[in-house]
């Protein structure tokens, strides 16, 4: 099954195009991509046990960890470089982001909306929030740096990114245009260099 980010991101990908998916998982993504937008590219992974998901399905996958960045890849070398719910598990997130916009002429990054209602109200319950789009524990989590869509916003001012497309999607994928700050689980940028 695919997930719902997973179609919004193929509609924000060029057909024909050079992508890289960073933090790729299984692969199902860029395997997606493949034979919807019939793109070429690579995913990177660091779990070993992902790395051959990822083989299995089809996708070219190097193993590497991104948090070290991308400096085997020239400048300008994709079309779009997705980063697909791994913002909020990088330490290095703007880091990540430079060199995101370094190696494609464009970026797609979708990440858990930490400003969502129910977010909000689990912490006001003091407890840290759960939910499909984090579901981890907080002692388990990968999760390091959580973000709502005004602080992504803000960074992606800082690092001159512009952002060119955004959609929130709240519960099972419906897109949200009234208050997606608070109503959104899950964001979705298309973001490019205000410098290109």
């Amino acid at each position: 099954m695919i997930r719902a980010d997973h179609e919004l991101i193929a509609k924000g990908v060029a057909p024909d195009s050079r992508v890289l998916d960073l933090g790729c998982g299984d692969g199902q993504l860029l395997a997606h991509l493949q034979k919807v937008r019939r793109v070429t590219g690579y995913g990177i992974e660091i779990v070993p046990e992902r790395v051959v998901a990822a083989l299995k399905n089809g996708v070219q996958v190097l193993q590497v960890n991104l948090e070290e960045g991308l400096s085997g890849f020239m400048d300008g070398s994709f079309d779009t470089v997705i980063l697909s719910q791994t913002l909020q598990a990088m330490r290095h997130t703007e880091a990540i982001l430079r060199e995101m916009l370094r190696v494609g002429r464009e970026g797609i990054v979708t990440f858990p909306n930490f400003g969502y209602w129910r977010h909000r109200w689990q912490v006001l319950n003091g407890m840290m929030p759960k939910s499909p789009d984090m579901p981890y524990e907080w002692y388990d989590t990968p999760n390091v740096h959580l973000c709502t869509l005004q602080d992504f916003e803000a960074l992606c001012a800082r690092i001159g990114a512009q952002v060119m497309e955004r959609s929130v999607m709240g519960p099972h994928g419906v897109t949200v245009d009234w208050l997606p700050n608070l109503r959104g689980s899950l964001a979705y940028y298309r973001i490019r260099s205000q410098t290109t």
